[in-house]
């Protein structure tokens, strides 16, 4: 049994963290951090809640701790807990900046312990659908691909930090950029050049909003641009996933159902999370367009979020290697932070550049 403790009971703790924890066999949720309040206790009473992180570290028991508080505070606090001797979870971004993300890596392989970012959109189910079908190459070669996140919210989200101008780590780009730019990555692998805007899209934002990514790969001769969008101003959504190749292309509308149920009232509480969960209605499946054939639909792939959490599982037991290794937290960082550089100087970065 891994036992764990959450830091941070917000919003990322309440719906991506600890329903996820709870719904893996062989992990126990052992402890929430909640400095003030008694939201933790209300929906999770059997849980031991802690108001400082060295009250959580005094329980010797616990080895996982997984990080889900404002973006400011991930360095620290995950540094904390390395020290510790305790295996960490962070959740996205890693860190504010690179170097900060690098020293975390490297501190958890001098202390010899496991650290990891919480990429949970690899294990969307269409993304898992799109992932399919561009590694069997039906498609053929693939010479755009774009994934879009959009929203409509005309105001602000009152007393939000992410919204807030004087937090570091604030803005959509370091919100959803390392969503898509990871996901990018894990299809395509690192790019030659990035080229970003990060910009507002509301009078009242004072952060960035909305956001375009370019990476741009040389594949086989011909140029593939990946791009990473998203809007806060979009009533009518775009297609999520929207890739083109010489061979056809493949089309999807709608979200991953699996984050309006985690923050709904009727969140899995425990390991069973029923047959259906992470499937996805049929109207909203994609669309492959293959040259010379006629459209058809392609059922969605079935998403789990808990598969991060039983890979890390794993990985502690060592029983497997991680799927969201560290180095591969540190490339996208470096491609969140080149996609800032990008849009502050108005220019095509190179992969190679310095991220100052």
């Amino acid at each position: 049994m891994v036992r764990v403790g959450l830091i941070g009971f917000g919003m990322a703790g309440q719906a991506f963290h600890a329903p996820v924890i709870r719904g893996v066999p062989g992990m126990e949720l052992a402890c929430i951090l909640e400095r003030k309040g008694t939201r933790a206790r209300e929906k999770y009473p059997d849980v031991r809640i802690a108001r400082t992180v060295e009250e959580l570290l005094a329980d010797k028991e616990i080895q996982l701790c997984v990080v889900a508080t404002p973006n400011d505070s991930h360095f620290e606090l995950a540094r904390a807990c390395l020290l510790a001797g305790r295996d960490v979870v962070v959740d996205k971004p890693f860190a504010p900046t690179l170097a900060e993300s690098e020293e975390l890596v490297r501190l958890a392989a001098e202390r010899g312990r496991l650290i990891t970012v919480y990429q949970d959109r690899r294990w969307d189910g269409d993304f898992g659908t799109v992932k399919k079908i561009v590694q069997a190459g039906i498609l053929g070669t693939v010479v755009e691909y774009e994934c879009r996140y959009d929203r409509f919210r005309l105001e602000p989200k009152a007393n939000a930090w992410r919204e807030r101008v004087d937090q570091p780590g604030a803005g959509v780009l370091f919100d959803l950029g390392p969503h898509v730019i990871d996901q990018a990555l894990v299809l395509f692998g690192e790019p030659r050049t990035i080229t970003a805007s990060a910009f507002c899209q509301r009078e009242t934002s004072r952060v960035d909003d909305s956001f375009d990514v370019c990476l741009e790969y040389q594949n086989s001769g011909a140029g593939l641009r990946a791009m990473g969008r998203a809007r806060i101003v979009a009533f009518a959504p775009g297609p999520h996933f929207l890739i083109h190749g010489t061979n056809g292309s493949f089309v999807k509308y709608g979200m991953d159902p699996q984050e309006a149920r985690l923050r709904g009232e009727n969140f899995p509480r425990g390991t069973d999370w029923g047959a259906d969960w992470g499937e996805e209605v049929e109207s909203l499946w994609g669309t492959l367009s293959l040259v010379g054939e006629p459209s058809v639909k392609v059922k969605t792939e079935r998403g789990d979020y808990r598969g991060f959490y039983a890979n890390v599982r794993d990985a502690i037991e060592k029983k497997a290697p991680l799927e969201v290794m560290p180095q591969q937290a540190l490339r996208t960082m470096r491609a969140v932070m080149l996609a800032h550089k990008s849009s502050r100087e108005r220019r095509t970065v190179a992969w190679e550049e310095s991220v100052d």
